[in-house]
């Protein structure tokens, strides 16, 4: 997916529609000159509803659509009919969309399913008519209610990938090159830092007609928490993997110190995250022999499963699929 394409945040306008208003109308008919009440009630305003769309990837399709409204309730009729309600507008997004108030920052919905609906604004109920208002005290109301107003929002629409393993390392860690040798996709590579600029989803084969989602994420820096380098505009795609797979490149200076930096930004932005299942690969490892190799891992922690990989050589590349799932089942 082109880099233009990929939108993750949107702000719009929504607004539910009116209800309409309830009839104030009396039965006329020959031979019946003062029937009773007969105006039929208002309909309902249209919801605005959210509904999880498993084949979009992005929210570009709402990328220009800055105000969404939904259609207002008809108004009630004599012969007690009820007006039509309005038209639900109705809002497809990709799996792993929040929706928030724009004003309070408030939540107020997520989709996470193929098919699911949530009605995010309500529209307006329906004013009712006078019939509904008759009594044996009083047969005639002269009144009838107008219709409820509906709500109006700025709202943000914002994705986190869903993903089963999602990447993490600085840039140039390897991390789009594994992607691509391990999945169909094809993000961009080069030599320098920030190439990848958006995340990339592949479904990574494994036995038995198996699979699992990897997600390459923007690489981070020191600072990102805070907004440095990319910022905190791609953390929130970490949220929603189950596991988080570390990348370190064995040219590193320091492996050890480069893991930590990595732990902490992602403490800092939501320690939360720290609950999720770790694993470390250290990538470009097709020069080390088993000695330094294991002379590395007595400066690794201890507590989390450490593998050499080299997507280049294709070495431990089936080594990391069988770690992989086995910490995801």
């Amino acid at each position: 997916m082109s880099n233009l394409n990929f939108i993750d945040y949107v702000k719009l306008r929504a607004r539910s529609g009116h209800g309409g208003a309830g009839c104030l109308h009396f039965h006329r008919e020959k031979f019946v000159p003062k029937g009773g009440p007969d105006g039929g009630d208002g309909g309902r305003g249209g919801h605005i509803i959210l509904r999880g769309n498993s084949q979009l990837w992005t929210l570009l399709h709402l990328k220009y659509r800055k105000h969404i409204s939904a259609e207002n309730g008809h108004a009630g009729e004599g012969q007690d009919r009820t007006g039509a309600q309005g038209k639900d507008e109705i809002i497809e997004v990709p799996l792993g969309t929040i929706a928030r108030y724009a004003e309070s920052n408030e939540f107020i919905c997520e989709i996470n399913h193929d098919g699911e609906e949530v009605i995010m604004m309500s529209g307006g109920r329906g004013g009712k008519g006078n019939a509904y208002f008759a009594t044996p005290t009083q047969q005639a109301p002269q009144h009838a209610q107008p219709g409820e107003a509906g709500q109006e929002a700025w709202i943000i629409l914002e994705l986190k990938l869903l993903a089963d393993v999602g990447l993490v390392g600085f840039p140039n860690a390897g991390k789009s090159t594994l992607l691509s040798v391990v999945s169909a996709a094809k993000p961009k590579i080069a030599d320098y830092a920030f190439t990848t600029l958006t995340p990339n989803l592949g479904v990574v084969p494994y036995r038995n007609n198996q699979s699992f989602v990897m997600a390459d994420i923007p690489g981070i820096i020191e600072g990102a928490a805070e907004g440095k380098g990319l910022g905190i505009r791609f953390l929130r795609h970490i949220e929603r993997n189950s596991l988080l797979l570390f990348m370190v490149p064995a040219d590193s200076p320091d492996i050890r110190k480069e893991f930590d930096v990595l732990l902490n930004e992602l403490r800092q932005y939501n320690p939360e995250l720290l609950d999720k299942k770790r694993l470390l690969a250290i990538s470009k490892s097709d020069l080390l022999d088993d000695e330094l190799k294991a002379a590395m891992k007595k400066e690794l922690p201890s507590n989390v499963p450490v593998t050499f990989i080299s997507a280049l050589a294709n070495q431990g590349i089936a080594e990391l699929k069988d770690m992989i799932w086995k910490n995801l089942h």
